[in-house]
């Protein structure tokens, strides 16, 4: 017995035989990459390239590499069919703007995270400004004469004090 081709069967042709309504041989070059069960794949391609270019094309291109060309070639049919002008390269066109577009928002999104990350910087720089100026205030009213004291109040306050955090204030609510 000889033999067979996996992809060869008598009583199931492959797509693209089915559709040219030939007999579907053993080495069938075209049954490995449009079997039957998917006839609109190769309808596709055949209605842009033709069956003899599509074969043609297989047989220049190694043997590991012929899947892809032909989902290669269904793509660009595809392309090819719903944009009989420019095809692929108007696919090609819309993804290289949308890549820009997004370029230019991923700018400003650093840029956004620059200006956050600099303003949280000078905030706690004048967080630690006032808090050093409150402690030194409250370092020079413990030598103060008891007359200030009772004018102004006691100011040698704790951290635990609202009155460290006083500036801020506005800025929470």
């Amino acid at each position: 017995m000889e033999d067979k081709s996996e992809y060869s069967c008598p009583h199931h042709p492959c797509a693209a035989c089915k559709i040219l309504r030939r007999r579907c041989v053993e080495k069938c070059v075209l049954a490995p990459y449009f079997p039957p069960t998917h006839p609109l794949k190769f309808t596709i391609a055949h209605r842009v390239f033709g069956a003899s270019n599509i074969i043609k094309m297989l047989q220049e291109v190694p043997e590991d590499q012929r899947a892809d060309a032909v989902n290669s070639m269904v793509y660009e049919a595809n392309a090819r069919i719903r944009d009989p002008v420019y095809g692929c390269t108007a696919i090609i066109c819309q993804l290289q703007k949308q890549i820009s577009e997004l370029q230019a928002d991923l700018v400003k999104a650093q840029v956004e995270i620059m200006n956050v990350q600099t303003q949280n910087t000078n905030l706690v720089a004048l967080i630690c400004t006032e808090m050093t100026q409150n402690q030194e205030n409250n370092n020079s009213t413990t030598t103060e004469s008891p007359d200030h004291q009772q004018a102004y109040g006691n100011s040698n306050t704790s951290l635990e004090d609202n009155n460290v955090y006083a500036p801020w204030k506005s800025l929470w609510t």
